[in-house]
């Protein structure tokens, strides 16, 4: 007896994973242009102070652009309307009074890839503080989404083009649509034209004693960018000026420790400027600690397009260079 109902329980084991692989199997792809987000929340709390907070939150200004973009493209609507196809967004964000009071991520619930963000409390208040208590988890959540759903766009069609191996010993996942504009000594740039101007990503590795100072970490940064900046990345011909990309010289770049391609590296967000023309447009580096090579590697992503938002763009590049391989990884 205790055989057959060893066998009956692993039976129903059995059925219930296969019932539960049905389930996970038929959720639609989410949908959604990049960073768009949809927040569910009745009309009286997205127009009162709950709102403000989400918006606040939210739709906060991405950091390093050139003019104030926010965060995420926000499509507010009650819960009657979330129905039918819009509940396949990618990132949601549900926002209720209720007397339960509740903060958490929860993935894959109406399509798949998905983050949903829930927030519930039974005042304006408790609301406002479970949201300000999870909102940098759920905000990452969603970027990481739509990185992942940004490269899988991507990924269809990859370049072929090996220079960042042969000269680096890296390898990043490249739009085929992205070419090699220069290579020389140990810098690469490639870009890509774009309606008004061109997305680019350079790269080059330093001494990994490069910076020998915490305290001076920052200006460092901006001395080596305006160094490469001036030696390989001229501006416009301009008679009697010596025109090259430089650091923006009215506010410093933000700076925040991160992991790349399992290393630790600093992350650098800031606006670039031509010495000596009026020229600018938001940047992202990302500078990796190769301790095996006694190196760091400096990889970039920069945009050219005056008079347009650059978020979308600038999100791009965010991705392609978070494909970033070491190739003595393998």
């Amino acid at each position: 007896m205790k055989k057959i109902g060893a066998v009956v329980l692993l039976l129903s084991l059995i059925i219930v994973s296969c019932e539960e692989k049905e389930k996970k199997k038929y959720l639609p792809e989410s949908i959604g242009a990049i960073n768009s987000l949809a927040v569910v929340m009745e009309n009286e709390l997205w127009e009162g102070k709950v709102g403000d907070r989400v918006r606040q939150h939210f739709a906060a200004p991405v950091l390093g652009l050139s003019w104030e973009e926010p965060l995420f493209t926000i499509n507010q609507m009650p819960q009657k309307v979330f129905s039918g196809t819009i509940l396949q967004t990618r990132s949601v964000l549900f926002v209720d009074k209720d007397t339960l009071s509740l903060a958490h991520i929860k993935t894959d619930v109406y399509a798949t890839p998905q983050k949903v963000g829930v927030i519930k409390g039974s005042t304006d208040e408790e609301i406002i503080s479970n949201l300000d208590a999870k909102a940098d988890e759920i905000i990452k959540a969603f970027k990481e989404v739509e990185i992942q759903e940004s490269q899988k766009r991507f990924l269809k069609s990859l370049s072929k083009e090996t220079v960042l191996n042969d000269k680096l010993g890296i390898t990043l996942s490249l739009p085929s649509i992205y070419k090699v504009g220069k290579q020389e000594n140990n810098f690469i740039w490639i870009d890509r034209q774009i309606q008004k101007g061109s997305m680019n990503i350079i790269a080059y590795d330093i001494p990994n004693d490069y910076f020998k100072n915490d305290s001076t970490f920052v200006k460092d940064i901006v001395a080596m960018r305006d160094s490469i900046g001036k030696q390989y990345i001229p501006g416009p011909d301009v008679p009697g000026k010596i025109t090259y990309m430089m650091t923006e010289k009215a506010f410093a770049p933000y700076v925040f420790p991160v992991e790349v391609a399992n290393r630790k590296a600093a992350e650098v967000r800031g606006i670039w400027e031509i010495n000596g023309y009026p020229m600018a447009g938001p940047f992202l580096t990302y500078i990796i600690n190769d301790d095996k090579n006694n190196r760091k590697v400096v990889i970039e992503g920069f945009v050219f397009a005056p008079a347009t938002e650059k978020r979308d763009d600038m999100f791009q590049l965010e991705a392609i260079l978070k494909t970033v391989k070491f190739s003595d990884d393998k």
